[in-house]
């Protein structure tokens, strides 16, 4: 009995030493996004918006990547859909994702952001949120969660233009910039299992690495969650306009 409730208590600290290492792991390689190549206007827009239009962005589905993985062949099979139909698809889903939460955090930031695919009403000051999607790339689910360190990876990444419309007047352009966002290059099951190996246990690494490959993957992975990681980049870069604008307080862009 004794020698059952020591064994017990020897796999738990390991299995918690596993953890944290794999944990930690995984967090130093975290998805993320960046705004590059930002440029503004060659003769400065003086801009006071009493609203933002966020329109859909521009996406060609032949340009989506799908999941290269079996399992998502697999279930495109079973769905009886094709290939183009599923970039199609999938070009959608990310188009409204990003309109809708970059007006969702325009929003909470206080700013009048209209989700519109309409000309703005010429009587208003309005800021014109536009862009083009260069990059949908689904990756491969399998080699993130078996290799990872980039391989596999997801990817979306678009060029994206901020107009001013005075009311009564024409757009002029305020700034470009181009916004991305990927999965990230957190280590994969093999990478984490080694770690464990050197803690005393390759199965009980292999387990545990690959209960927080699974958690990982849910919540940080994929081209949905890169779009909203992209939306929210852009909806800061807006943010940053407007304090640098003298429209908007630093304090509605914290959090």
């Amino acid at each position: 009995m004794l020698n059952t409730v020591k064994l017990f208590k020897q796999n738990a600290a390991r299995i918690l030493c596993v953890t944290m290492v794999c944990g930690s792991a995984l967090l130093t390689g975290c998805a993320g996004s960046s705004i590059k190549n930002a440029t503004e206007a060659s003769a400065p827009v003086q801009v006071r918006p009493d609203n933002i239009y966020v329109y859909t962005f521009d996406a060609n589905p032949d340009d989506v990547k799908l999941d290269g993985g079996m399992l998502q062949k697999m279930k495109t099979h079973l769905d009886g859909s094709s290939a183009a139909q599923q970039q199609v698809a999938d070009a959608d889903k990310v188009r409204e994702q990003v309109a809708d939460e970059i007006v969702h955090q325009l929003q909470s930031m206080g700013l009048r952001a209209i989700r519109s695919d309409v000309p703005a009403p010429a009587d208003q000051n309005v800021l014109l949120v536009q862009g083009s999607f260069d990059k949908i790339d689904s990756g491969n689910r399998r080699r993130r969660i078996l290799i990872g360190l980039g391989a596999g990876k997801s990817q979306v990444s678009s060029s994206v233009q901020i107009l001013y419309k005075p009311a009564g007047g024409t757009p002029r352009l305020v700034q470009t910039f181009t916004a991305n966002a990927d999965s990230g290059k957190a280590p994969g099951m093999a990478e984490t299992a080694g770690v464990g190996a050197a803690a005393g246990g390759i199965a009980t690494a292999a387990a545990v690495g690959g209960g927080l490959h699974a958690v990982s993957e849910t919540k940080r992975a994929g081209v949905s969650s890169d779009a909203k990681r992209l939306a929210d980049a852009v909806a800061k870069q807006i943010g940053e306009i407007g304090v640098s604008g003298g429209w908007l307080s630093t304090e509605h862009t914290k959090g």
